[in-house]
């Protein structure tokens, strides 16, 4: 295995014993070393829960006879970070998650990895390290937010009784601009337009790298 290079033999005494520190058994040192990428963070609402999903892959590997061990990933909400300085740091987020996924699974030398990512340039960021690695690797995204809703039957709104995505929110702000709506009707959107967490709810580039991920056949 791989991760033998940093676990087996006299020479890696000092190696095991920092493994023992982190809690880690002989029988879990002697089965294959899985890195586990997760990028949940309290900033994006598609990574909200992805430590949810982590434990079930963390547990899945265990029962494969695997020994997973966690690590973070970072990201930006591109949705946030738009419209003012932030979006000068969105994309090379993109270089740096797979620079850093490169940088800890080479030091580490994993036999395996899980990616769970969600959201614009973390899907990329982490296919971009998948395949400089070339290790066998499965993807677990957050998945897609569902559509919210507008109820009602307001007839000064064009978006009464319809399912609201984030496009619309866009959308909206124009519609204010030029008097199709109005500030009140734009704060009750901005309310139900993005119902919980999963990426944003439009063909944007988090969901369309998603369905890319499947189509390399590397998404579970």
């Amino acid at each position: 295995m791989k991760s033998d290079n940093a676990k087996k033999g006299v020479a890696r005494a000092p190696h095991r014993s920092l493994y023992y520190a982190s809690g880690y058994t002989d029988e879990e040192l002697a089965q294959p070393m899985v890195g586990i990428i997760c990028a949940k963070n309290e900033l994006i609402p598609g990574h909200i829960e992805l430590d949810r999903i982590a434990e079930a892959v963390k547990a899945g590997v265990r029962m494969a006879g695997g020994t997973p061990v966690e690590f973070p990933a970072i990201g930006v909400c591109d949705g946030i970070a738009m419209g003012h300085e932030g979006m000068k740091y969105s994309l090379v987020t993109r270089e740096l998650i797979a620079d850093s996924v490169e940088c800890v699974a080479k030091a580490h030398q994993f036999d395996a990895l899980v990616m769970i990512p969600n959201c614009d340039k973390i899907v990329p960021g982490m296919l971009m390290a998948a395949a400089r690695l070339d290790l066998p690797t499965v993807f677990v995204s957050g998945g897609p937010m569902m559509p919210g809703h507008l109820a009602g039957n307001d007839p000064s709104n064009p978006y009464s009784g319809k399912n609201l995505s984030l496009t619309d929110m866009f959308e909206a702000v124009g519609g204010l601009a030029v008097g199709k709506v109005t500030e009140e009707q734009l704060k009750e959107m901005e309310h139900r337009a993005c119902p919980g967490c999963g990426a944003c709810s439009g063909m944007f580039t988090a969901n369309s790298m998603n369905c890319l991920t499947e189509v390399l056949g590397l998404g579970l």
